[in-house]
C-alpha cells in the first residue's frame, strides 16, 4: 500500500495550476471580461465625443461663413443707398442720361445688331448639343463681305464759292 500512496501523493505534486501572464486560468478569463465590458462601455460614448466634436467644427465654420456673408451684404445695402451709386448704377445698366447730356453710341463698322426675329426664334433644334457646337468649328465660315471705300470729300464748285458738291450717292449739291 505504500507504493500506492505514494503515487497518489505523486500524482497531486505533479499536476501544477495552468496560468497565464502569471495569473490562474480563471482569474485571466475573468480579467479578459472585465476589459472587454470596459472598452466596450467606453467606445459608444467615446465614437459620439468625435463625431459631435467634429460636427460643432463644421457648424463653427459655416456660422463664419454666414457672418462674413451678413457684413457683406450689409455694407452693399449702404452703397446702395448712396445716390452717386444709383446714378452710376443707373447709367450703366439702364443707359440712363443726365439732362443737358448729349448721349452717344458708337457703332463699329460690320458690327449690326441681329434681327428681331432671330432673337425671339428659340435656338433649340433637334441635333443633340454637341453637335451644335462642334458644327461651327467643322464647317467653313463665310468671309464677310469688304468695306465700301470712304466717299471722296466733297469739292468746292468754282462756279458758286458758297456751296459744296456732294458725291452723286449721297444726294447732290448742297448750298
Amino acid at each position: 500500500m505504500g507504493a500506492r500512496a505514494g503515487r497518489r501523493k505523486g500524482a497531486s505534486g505533479e499536476n501544477p495550476e495552468r496560468t497565464f501572464l502569471g495569473l490562474s486560468t480563471a482569474k485571466a478569463v475573468t480579467l479578459a471580461v472585465v476589459v472587454c465590458a470596459l472598452a466596450l462601455t467606453l467606445a459608444m460614448p467615446l465614437r459620439t465625443y468625435l463625431t459631435q466634436r467634429g460636427e460643432a467644427e463644421q457648424l463653427a465654420d459655416q456660422q463664419q461663413q454666414l457672418e462674413d456673408d451678413v457684413a457683406r451684404l450689409t455694407r452693399e445695402k449702404q452703397q446702395s443707398n448712396d445716390p452717386a451709386r444709383i446714378k452710376a448704377e443707373a447709367r450703366d445698366r439702364l443707359q440712363y442720361v443726365m439732362p443737358g447730356e448729349t448721349p452717344y453710341q458708337v457703332q463699329l463698322p460690320g458690327a449690326t445688331a441681329p434681327p428681331i426675329e432671330t432673337l425671339n426664334k428659340p435656338k433649340r433644334s433637334g441635333n443633340p448639343w454637341y453637335t451644335d457646337l462642334w458644327r461651327p468649328i467643322v464647317e467653313p465660315q463665310a468671309t464677310p463681305a469688304p468695306t465700301p471705300p470712304a466717299p471722296a470729300p466733297a469739292a468746292p464748285d468754282p462756279a458758286n464759292p458758297g456751296s459744296m458738291t456732294i458725291p452723286h450717292d449721297q444726294g447732290g449739291p448742297v448750298r
